[in-house]
């Protein structure tokens, strides 16, 4: 069986004092960035995505996908277009303009197990609509927040039609599938934990454990 590596970002460089705290340790340095693209540039079972819409995806990810001839999938925020440190309207349609492709990543950042019928129509529904005006294109991808979920928000996704929806479970995706977990590179990151625990072959035990993980959490 075929299997994909999908490798999640969220901010490179230094995070800001516009950043929430509790986001500090999703941001790595930009020379960590460089090496993993270097170390998965032409490696066809390698997915890249960018979660939570900072700037960083343009003014850093951008350059240095395109001088790879890398694309990625990103996945903004729609209620915070434009705000200190996140990507605005323009930048979203300069990352498709590139040829990258844009999916949700919902309203507010809100666990979406516990939000309201109205909120969890504005963030799957409202948020959907906002991002493709921004983006000029029909999206069909979500990245749920936190990669918290249950089988309440996979029944309510399923429901408002999206094609894929991406995770971050750490472990290997079928290509094809509706859910496709991903792997999230963190601060405390190197190169080394990268190839070890991301690009190497996990062992039999590690897919076992994995797969428990995840029947779990469908089906609470």
């Amino acid at each position: 069986m075929i299997e994909r590596v999908n490798i999640l970002f969220h901010g490179i460089g230094e995070p800001g004092p516009h950043v929430e705290a509790d986001a500090y340790q999703y941001f790595i340095p930009r020379d960590l960035f460089v090496k993993i693209l270097d170390e998965v540039a032409g490696n066809e079972h390698v997915r890249i995505s960018f979660d939570d819409g900072f700037t960083s995806d343009v003014d850093i990810a951008l350059p240095e996908l395109e001088s790879r001839g890398l694309t990625a999938t990103f996945f903004p925020l729609a209620g915070r277009f434009g705000d200190k440190g996140r990507v605005s309207v323009a930048g979203v349609r300069e990352l498709v303009a590139a040829g990258m492709r844009i999916g949700s990543h919902g309203m507010d950042h809100v666990d979406w197990r516990y939000v309201d019928p109205a909120t969890r129509n504005d963030e799957m529904d409202r948020a959907r609509d906002m991002i493709g005006q921004a983006s000029e294109r029909s999206v069909a991808e979500a990245a749920i927040p936190f990669g918290w979920y249950d089988r309440s928000v996979l029944a309510a996704l399923r429901g408002y039609g999206y094609r894929t929806v991406y995770t971050s479970d750490r472990r290997r995706a079928v290509p094809g599938r509706w859910l496709q977990p991903r792997y999230s590179i963190v601060a405390q990151d190197t190169i080394e934990s990268v190839r070890a625990k991301v690009l190497a072959q996990p062992s039999a035990l590690r897919r076992t454990r994995d797969a428990a993980a995840v029947l779990y959490k469908r089906l609470r």
